[in-house]
């Protein structure tokens, strides 16, 4: 029992030492808690006090690219501000050049249309007076012929005839007077703008002239290549003549493309020394093809140096064929970029459209690629054609009548007709045959010789001039200027020929005596 008692004693006292012990250990633990509590609290303070020290750093940071940030584009704006000043003062001054040429255009155009108006009053005036003249005319005739049948014994119809020879003369000095008077007044203003207008053009502009001749002449190098071109019995030129379209022996006017095309076989079949039909052919086909892409090339180049819009293929096409054409031996493709050129810069003076004026240069002589084809001037045919494909009226209209065979329209025709006229008519230009050259000078000489009163004419300046030597005695000064417009009618109507003809009537009197 005793050592149940002492059992049950010693582990009673375990207990409480080990329950004793436990709370020793609690406190402890609390202690140490609290401590490392209050450490960790101290770190937490320390941290966040770091924390926000370095978040004031960074804002302060922060702040001070902003600054700068501002600062820098505030700056650029600045400059910004600064060029577009500039611009603006720049586009103002400029504005203000072009509102100064704009109101020296207008002045100009102004004082152009007062002295057109004033000539046109002038014009009708003179043609007032005329009229008035006229109509005092047939009164006097009206009275003289009461007079004569009153005073004279005549019958009427004697009367009349006698009053009307008398009247004749008389009207036709009146009307000498008249047109002397008014060329003089329309002349002094017209002619200097005219001469100043072609002069621009002329100085502006230096074509060069290609002379070409419409028979082509390839050399051949032997009597031998001879016989082989022409083959036995004739076969090879046969096929030559029949595969290109012309004569190798006679052939005044062939087909120009044709002709070339023949040239360049020819020449080729020489160098190649094979020329037999199957070759000939050959040749042809690889030649024609060639020219045709020379043909589209040079109107494309006429297009593209004139800075012109597109243009129908089919126009396009003959534009290029013009290359092969001539007149007088000028190349008709050359002549017509000169006209254009020449057409565009007297428009550019006179205020029109340069474009549309070098449209109808380049085209006025497109009928010419094609007057083979059909009957008709090649003026007339240009414009059907130019018609179909539907080209501006304006530029129809400028083509069809610049030889004067349709009414013009617009002045496009008159500068048309003027650069023809300018680019056909320089000194070494064109080229005549003798026979034409020379027959056209007699026509020239018997039209004028075919008038009364004149003694002597010459053609000079190559045909450009006719100097009319009139009899003092027949005709006075105010005739002589009848009789020169009569002549410069009359060759209008019958003849035809480059550029202008001036007639120049020459009335001399001289006394003549002799000392015996």
């Amino acid at each position: 029992m005793t050592i149940l008692l002492l059992i049950v004693g010693l582990v009673f006292g375990l207990v409480v030492g080990y329950i004793t012990g436990i709370g020793k250990g609690r406190e402890q633990h609390r202690l140490a808690i609290q401590a490392e509590v209050g450490t960790a609290k101290s770190e937490a303070e320390r941290i966040l006090e770091d924390a926000r020290q370095k978040a004031e750093a960074r804002l302060k940071d922060a702040e001070l690219d902003a600054q700068k940030k501002l600062l820098e584009q505030q700056a650029a704006l600045d400059e910004d501000n600064k060029k577009f000043r500039e611009e603006h003062a720049e586009l103002e001054k400029r504005l203000h050049k072009k509102e100064e040429t704009l109101d020296k255009r207008t002045e100009a155009l102004d004082l152009r249309d007062t002295e057109l108006k004033a000539l046109e009053q002038a014009t009708r005036k003179s043609v007032k007076q005329a009229k008035k003249r006229i109509k005092t005319s047939e009164e006097l005739l009206e009275q003289a012929q009461a007079k004569l049948e009153e005073v004279a014994g005549m019958n009427a119809d004697q009367a009349k005839q006698s009053l009307i020879d008398a009247m004749t003369g008389a009207a036709r000095l009146e009307a000498g007077k008249l047109i002397k008077r008014i060329e003089e007044e329309a002349e002094e203003q017209a002619d200097k703008k005219a001469k100043k207008i072609i002069s621009v053009a002329v100085q502006r502009f230096a074509g060069e002239y290609v002379t070409e001749r419409c028979v082509r002449t390839v050399e051949l190098p032997s009597d031998e290549v001879k016989g082989r071109i022409i083959g036995r019995e004739g076969r090879n030129i046969r096929a030559i003549e029949a595969a290109t379209g012309v004569d190798l022996i006679i052939d005044d006017t062939p087909e120009p493309v044709r002709r070339e095309i023949a040239a360049l076989t020819l020449k080729r079949l020489i160098a190649d020394g094979r020329i037999h039909p199957g070759r000939i052919e050959e040749t042809v086909a690889k030649v024609t093809r060639e020219v045709e892409q020379t043909i589209k090339e040079a109107g494309d180049q006429a297009v593209f140096e004139l800075g012109l819009q597109e243009m129908h293929p089919e126009v396009l096409r003959l534009v290029g064929r013009l290359k092969y054409r001539t007149s007088y031996g000028q190349n008709i493709w050359a002549h017509a970029i000169e006209v254009s050129w020449l057409a565009g810069m007297m428009a550019a003076e006179l205020g029109l459209n340069v474009k549309t004026a070098r449209r109808a240069g380049l085209l006025h002589d497109i009928g010419k690629a094609m007057d083979h084809e059909m009957e008709g001037s090649h003026a007339i045919i240009g414009g059907d054609f130019l018609r179909k494909h539907g080209e501006d009226p304006v530029v129809i209209n400028a083509v069809a009548a610049h030889h004067g065979e349709e009414p013009l329209e617009n002045l496009y025709g008159h500068l048309v007709m003027a650069a023809d006229a300018l680019s056909g008519a320089r000194p070494g230009a064109r080229r005549e045959i003798l026979e034409t050259y020379v027959k056209r000078l007699e026509d020239i000489e018997r039209i004028s010789m075919s008038f009364d009163g004149v003694e002597k004419c010459y053609a000079i300046q190559a045909g450009r001039e006719i100097r009319v030597l009139v009899d003092p005695g027949m005709v006075d000064d105010d005739q002589a200027v009848v009789v020169s417009h009569d002549i410069a009618r009359r060759i209008e109507r019958e003849l035809t020929y480059p550029g202008n003809i001036k007639v120049c009537v020459i009335r001399e009197t001289r006394a003549v005596d002799s000392a015996r």
